[in-house]
């Protein structure tokens, strides 16, 4: 209840004259002749005033005259029927009182405003008290009546208008499947949790939870069974919650609020909450609760539910960014198995938020030149000369550095970006690798491999790709292989065994990454195009032997049988993450052909592969890098 200034527009304006001329109502026996002269100014001013009187006290509205002190100097009988009196009972007293304006401060201090004549106007919303003791909702205005000095007060009951108010309210901020709060008053109720304010008025906690669920698998029940059934589930559940929230004490307190966000997702908001310990304790509680069989009318559903859970300080919170780490715990609670819950982790929702940024930025990252090639070498196990560079790329981020392809790959296979990404790696390496035969033409030239994800096979034309960078960058397509991960050309079928077979016509060489950590189906690998077999490092890494470790046996064992396997299909072995010249030697006696990483070296800028061709010529052959002692692991596998 507050009050306002407003504009003219009282019932009681066109009786102001003649009432505030501070007489007493006059009984009719009192009043001026019946039938005065129309040529006789007072008697026709008596007229007047008496028949101002009498609307006045004959008025529907209830209205006193308010002198500039603010004490009543007459009152109709509406008003004191309002408050329970009579008219003669409300003379003399403070107008203030009788309808509570000293309430709050601000309405007092424009009612002083209205008597002293400095504000034309006050209106304001009142809750009286009747003597029988029921309450009534008014609405009051105070208005100066011209020339005297003097206030017209009118109040107005308006209680009936305030019951249709509420119950248009209660319809438009409830659910009408659940009858619980629906969204709007939900984020009304926590908007005004989340006020810094009602914290330092309250001595509460100052700290806010919230459990946010969502039924698992309700569509099908929609589907299956009927809407009607589903929205009966939905009100068992709805009041099943709200059991919930009595018995864990959290419903009592008038404090806390069970809604219905929409479809199948309910909140659990708990204001001045303790800690993660007591929403913890809330939601497994919850979680209970709904997976409890549910009898709906002869049909017998077991649902279950996820929830996320946040609990926070409220101070710095905002309704929004409260909702979105709700609505994210919820779905790691989805993507962690379903029914269960899942607490909000900062560090973990950093990661999607580096994510999602990565993911909005990465398109036009590639038209903005923010990507790099860095190469590393393979290298003969036997001789130990560079026979290739397996291209890696680097994106040169802006805000986060330079980022190696775990960080972002597996977001460009999701949102398509890979194959713009893709193309514009092939095409550089291929560049590059040309660039490095024109500049050493006597020396044997060196390959260049390229990593291609699944989706380059499938949503662009691979075979053209390359076959149209081939010929702009004059590279042979001997010099260029391409490795795919063994998940994705291990039962390749249609399109990508076409595009595999196509490539491996023209020349290029098709290399399986990563072999040995699928599915391998050894039968279909002699049908397949493929020229070598990268052994993953964890084969590798299992070949320690200079460390002092025990190595398991069956490593080397089952690596020399791979060794062979290949060779016998005439394939070519090259073993990944070799960080050790033990390793190197182990995996030089076993057969395998080519080794890459850390021992020989990490992924470098392309004028160090140049320096390592120069002084691999200079040398007149002998290897680049000769087997060195063994000098202990590196710190990190190769990226």
């Amino acid at each position: 209840m507050s009050g306002t200034s407003e504009g003219t527009g009282s019932a009681a304006d066109s009786i102001r004259s003649a009432i505030t001329e501070r007489h007493p109502v006059l009984p009719a026996a009192q009043s001026a002749p019946a039938t005065p002269s129309a040529t006789d100014p007072s008697s026709r001013a008596r007229s007047e005033l008496r028949d101002y009187r009498a609307a006045f006290n004959a008025a529907h509205l209830a209205m006193a005259v308010v002198d500039r002190d603010g004490f009543v100097l007459t009152a109709n009988q509406a008003l004191a029927g309002l408050l329970g009196t009579e008219p003669h009972a409300l003379t003399h007293q403070c107008a203030a009182d009788l309808v509570d304006l000293a309430a709050e401060a601000r309405t007092w201090a424009a009612y002083q405003e209205v008597l002293r004549g400095r504000q034309a106007r006050l209106r304001c919303t009142r809750r009286l008290k009747h003597p029988d003791g029921h309450s009534l909702w008014t609405e009051v205005t105070l208005g100066p009546v011209p020339g005297t000095g003097d206030v017209l007060l009118s109040v107005a009951d308006i209680s009936d208008r305030r019951d249709l108010q509420a119950r248009l309210r209660h319809l438009q901020m409830h659910d009408p499947v659940t009858r619980l709060p629906n969204r709007a008053l939900f984020f009304e109720r926590l908007s005004t949790a989340l006020e810094v304010s009602s914290y330092e008025r309250g001595g509460g906690t100052g700290r806010i939870g919230l459990c946010y669920l969502d039924l698992d698998g309700f569509k099908a029940v929609n589907d299956t069974l009927g809407h009607r059934v589903g929205d009966r589930l939905l009100a068992a559940v709805a009041a099943r919650l709200t059991q919930c929230a009595d018995r864990t004490g959290y419903g009592r307190t008038g404090g806390h609020l069970v809604a219905r966000l929409g479809g199948d997702e309910f909140a659990l908001l708990v204001e001045d909450s303790t800690g993660t310990e007591q929403l913890a304790d809330l939601a497994r509680s919850v979680l209970a609760a709904v997976q409890e069989p549910f009898d709906l009318a002869g049909q017998r559903l077991s649902v279950s539910a996820s929830i996320g859970v946040v609990e926070r300080a409220a101070a710095g919170t905002s309704a929004t960014g409260l909702m979105q780490a709700a609505d994210t715990t919820l779905y790691w609670a989805k993507a962690d198995g379903k029914a269960r819950w899942t607490l909000f982790d900062p560090e973990r929702n950093a990661h999607r938020m580096t994510r999602q940024a990565l993911s909005s930025t990465l398109r036009p990252a590639v038209e903005r030149d923010e990507f790099a090639l860095e190469y590393q070498p393979l290298v003969d196990l036997e001789s130990g000369a560079v026979r290739g560079v397996e291209a890696l790329v680097r994106w040169k981020h802006p805000q986060f550095g330079t980022l190696t392809p775990n960080r972002f790959i597996g977001i460009a296979e999701e949102d398509g970006s890979i194959v713009q990404l893709g193309r514009w790696v092939l095409r550089t390496a291929c560049r590059q690798a040309r660039r490095w035969q024109l500049d050493h033409p006597s020396d044997a030239p060196v390959f260049v491999s390229v990593n291609v994800a699944v989706r380059q096979v499938w949503d662009s034309d691979l075979v053209g790709d390359v076959a149209e960078i081939l010929a702009e960058t004059g590279l042979a397509p001997q010099l260029l292989q391409l490795e795919l991960t063994e998940s994705a050309v291990m039962g390749s079928a249609g399109r990508p065994l076409q595009a595999l077979q196509a490539l491996s016509d023209m020349g290029v060489r098709i290399a399986i990454d990563d072999f040995g950590t699928g599915y391998s189906n050894l039968a279909y690998l002699s049908r397949l195009p493929v020229s070598v077999l990268k052994l993953d490092g964890s084969f590798v890494r299992g070949f320690r032997y200079d460390e002092g470790a025990h190595p398991n046996p069956a490593d080397e064992t089952i690596v020399e049988a791979l060794v062979q396997l290949a060779h016998r299909l005439g394939l070519t072995v090259t073993a990944e993450c070799v960080e050790t010249a033990g390793q190197a030697a182990r995996l030089r006696g076993v057969g395998c052909d080519t080794g890459q990483g850390w021992l020989y070296s990490r992924a470098v800028p392309p004028d160090v592969i140049a320096r390592m061709i120069r002084r691999q010529a200079a040398a007149e052959g002998a290897p680049a890098f000769a087997a060195p002692a063994a000098d202990g692991p590196a710190p990190h596998p190769q990226v």
